[in-house]
């Protein structure tokens, strides 16, 4: 299986690489369906209901009390998944990074044309005049962070119920339909819209890394059941 990989990339000059949350589980960052996933934690509501807009809005105390302790991550690093999808992209094989992570790892790792599909915890912006923070600000903040005019600051992200970036959503399906590979790794396929961009790839070296089997096995080139991190160190 390795060895296929390996070939395939190796005689593929427009690799477009689609990630999840499978990703980032190897630098200690939690999914949300596995096991360990915040699906099966306890909470009161059920993260899907926090993290949602509905909640955001009204609730908005409890949404960064769990927002500042569930999905900011620090002192994660990027993982051997990271670095060498950094590395395909250095030496011109790799042309895009679309993630629906807002970890920034990839980033980190040195890729430069990352897609961020659902944001990104590091862009953060007044609902009322639209002035831009940074992480630490929000970090820092005890309780709802204002803005300077009094505004509260959202997370860039996607929160349940909002729909995706029409620009974001643009971008990926331009790179996914001119790939002559599509790797799509670490994860299950089951978010939508983002899991159908796949159905734009029209090429005949579609690859799938996950540790679990996916709905796409039957249209899959190449299935990998391993962490994606040892997979890609292997070839990189």
């Amino acid at each position: 299986m390795i060895d296929a990989l390996r070939d395939m990339i190796d005689n593929s000059d427009n690799i477009v690489f689609f990630g999840g949350a499978g990703v980032s589980t190897e630098s200690g960052i939690p999914d949300f369906r596995s096991v360990d996933g915040l699906y099966h934690q306890k909470y009161i509501y059920p993260p899907e209901t926090m993290l949602s807009h509905t909640f955001f809005m009204h609730h908005t105390d409890e949404f960064f009390k769990f927002y500042r302790e569930k999905i900011i991550f620090e002192n994660v690093r990027p993982n051997p998944a990271h670095i060498a999808l950094a590395k395909l992209e250095k030496i011109g094989r790799l042309k895009a990074v679309i993630t629906q992570n807002i970890d920034g790892l990839h980033q980190a790792a040195g890729s430069k044309n990352v897609i961020e599909l659902h944001g990104s915890i590091y862009r953060n912006y007044c609902m009322d005049c639209r002035k831009s923070y940074d992480l630490d600000y929000v970090k820092k903040e005890e309780g709802v962070p204002r803005c300077t005019c009094g505004g509260i600051i959202k997370p860039d992200v996607v929160l349940y119920e909002e729909p995706l970036d029409q620009n974001a959503i643009s971008e990926a399906v331009k790179y996914v339909e001119r790939a002559e590979m599509l790797i799509v790794g670490g994860t299950s396929l089951s978010v939508y819209p983002a899991a159908g961009l796949i159905d734009y790839y029209k090429g005949g070296k579609l690859v799938l890394i996950n540790k679990s089997q996916t709905y796409a096995e039957n249209r899959a080139n190449l299935c990998i059941y391993e962490p994606i991190g040892k997979v890609l160190e292997s070839i990189c």
